[in-house]
C-alpha cells in the first residue's frame, strides 16, 4: 500500500470519527451544539427527535384494484386498453366475439315471429269455436221448445245438448291455446332480451376511472366465465397501510391527521387522514419493519389521501411506494416544522414550463 493510500484512509477514518462525535454530542445535549452538517443529516436528526404526541411507522402506498372480467365464456376479439393507460368509467376496453350470440338472437327472433303466428291462428280458432257454441246453444233451445210440443223425440234433444257441451269444451280448449301462445311470445321476448344483454356484456367496460395495471388476456384467447382481461387501479382510492402497536392505538381515531414522507421523494410531505382502524389486533406481518418486537400485537390502520388531491396529481400517483407515516392522534397538537405540508408542482405546470 502506498503512502498516499494510507494517508487517504487515515483522513477518511478521522472524518467519520469527528462526525460520529458531533452527532453523539448533538443528540446528548439536545441539539445545542452548532454543527455544520449536511442538510440530509440535519433532517435525519430532526426526525430522530420526534415529538411525544406523534407516532411514526413505515408503510407502503396501496390502491383499490378492480378486475375487468367476462360474464360469459367466450373468445376475446379485441383488447383496446394497454398497461399504463388511463381509462374513464364506462369506457369499452375489450370485446368478446359475439358471432354465436348473434346467431342465437336471430333464432330467438324467429321463434318470436312463429309464436305471434300461432297466437293469431289460436285466436281464429277461438272465434270459430265461439260461433259453433252459439249455434249449438240456439239449436238446443229450439229442440227444447219442440220437445215441449211433442214434435221431437227425447233423443234429438239429448243430441243437441251433447253438441252444445262439446262446442263449449272446444271453446275452452281454444282459449287455453291462446294463453299458451301468449306465454310463448313472452318467453321468446325474454330470450331475446337475455341474449341482447349478453351481447352488451360482451363489450367489457371499465367500472371506474383508473389506470391499467395488468393486461391479462390477448385477442384470440378463450376465457371461461369470470376470466380476467384487465386489472385497474382506482386512483381515487389511494392509501397507506400502517401497523400501529397496541400501546398507541387507543389514541388513534378515524379522521386523525397523518403526514406521509415517501422514500423516493423525502423533500415532500403529503397530508392524509386515518380512514380505517382495525377492531381486532394481529401479529406484526413479516414484511413490515417496525421498531417494536415481532411478538407484539399491532392494529392495521389505513391512512387515506384525499381524492381531490389525488385528482390534482393524478399523473404522479403510483402504488407500492414505501415511506414513513407520522400520525397525530391529538388533533390540536402542532406539527413540527419539518412536517409542514410540501407538495410537488402540478404536473400540468411542469408540462407547460419551457424550462
Amino acid at each position: 500500500m502506498t503512502a498516499s493510500h494510507r494517508k487517504g484512509k487515515w483522513l477518511l477514518g478521522a472524518t467519520a470519527l469527528l462526525m460520529a462525535i458531533g452527532v453523539g454530542g448533538w443528540l446528548r445535549f439536545g441539539g445545542d451544539l452548532e454543527l455544520r452538517l449536511p442538510p440530509q443529516i440535519q433532517a435525519l436528526l430532526q426526525r430522530n427527535r420526534l415529538p411525544d404526541h406523534l407516532v411514526s411507522t413505515n408503510g407502503r402506498i396501496e390502491s383499490t384494484e378492480i378486475d375487468v372480467a367476462t360474464k360469459l365464456a367466450g373468445r376475446v376479439a379485441e383488447v383496446w386498453a394497454r398497461e399504463g393507460d388511463l381509462v374513464d368509467a364506462g369506457m369499452v376496453v375489450a370485446r368478446l366475439d359475439t358471432a354465436t350470440l348473434e346467431a342465437q338472437l336471430r333464432q330467438a327472433q324467429a321463434e318470436l315471429q312463429r309464436a305471434h303466428r300461432e297466437r293469431e291462428y289460436a285466436e281464429a280458432i277461438v272465434s270459430q269455436r265461439e260461433s259453433e257454441l252459439e249455434y249449438a246453444q240456439r239449436d238446443l233451445q229450439r229442440m227444447r221448445e219442440l220437445e215441449d210440443r211433442s214434435f221431437v223425440a227425447f233423443e234429438q234433444v239429448d243430441l243437441a245438448r251433447t253438441k252444445s257441451h262439446t262446442a263449449d269444451a272446444a271453446l275452452r280448449a281454444a282459449r287455453i291455446k291462446v294463453a299458451e301462445t301468449t306465454a310463448a311470445i313472452a318467453a321468446a321476448t325474454a330470450q331475446i332480451d337475455r341474449i341482447a344483454v349478453d351481447i352488451e356484456d360482451s363489450a367489457l367496460k371499465a367500472p371506474r376511472r383508473g389506470r391499467v395495471l395488468y393486461r391479462l388476456a390477448e385477442p384470440g384467447e378463450v376465457l371461461g366465465a369470470g376470466g380476467k382481461v384487465l386489472t385497474l387501479l382506482d386512483l381515487s382510492d389511494v392509501y397507506m397501510v400502517l401497523f400501529l402497536p397496541e400501546t398507541v392505538i387507543g389514541r388513534v381515531a378515524i379522521g386523525s391527521e397523518v403526514r406521509i414522507v415517501f422514500d423516493a421523494a423525502p423533500e415532500y410531505v403529503v397530508p392524509a387522514r386515518v380512514s380505517f382502524v382495525a377492531a381486532r389486533a394481529q401479529f406484526t406481518p413479516k414484511q413490515v419493519e417496525t421498531r417494536s418486537e415481532r411478538e407484539k400485537l399491532v392494529f392495521r390502520v389505513k391512512a387515506r389521501i384525499a381524492p381531490e388531491l389525488l385528482e390534482r396529481y393524478e399523473p404522479l400517483v403510483k402504488t407500492g411506494v414505501p415511506g414513513v407515516a407520522y400520525v397525530n392522534p391529538a388533533q390540536a397538537a402542532p406539527w413540527p416544522e419539518w412536517l409542514d405540508i410540501r407538495l410537488p408542482p402540478w404536473p400540468q405546470q411542469q408540462a407547460r414550463s419551457p424550462d
